[in-house]
């Protein structure tokens, strides 16, 4: 996975009727965009360092979600 400042965050839920967390990456530990990333996750805003698992995906920034 690759993500850089700005890009969301997507990780689908494994458990039918719980929600997608989304956040967006506000830090990068390698300069090539590679894990693990400094996560600011919705609603609320905490921030987290996060290491990407199957379900996760990334939306570039300024890209459309679909």
């Amino acid at each position: 996975m690759e993500a850089h400042v700005g890009d969301r965050i997507l990780v689908r839920s494994t458990h039918q009727g719980e929600p997608e967390r989304v956040g967006e990456v506000i830090e990068c530990a390698e300069p090539g965009g590679g894990p693990p990333y400094r996560v600011r996750w919705e609603p609320d805003g905490h921030t987290a360092l996060f290491y990407p698992a199957g379900t996760a995906s990334v939306v570039r920034a300024g890209a459309a979600r679909g």
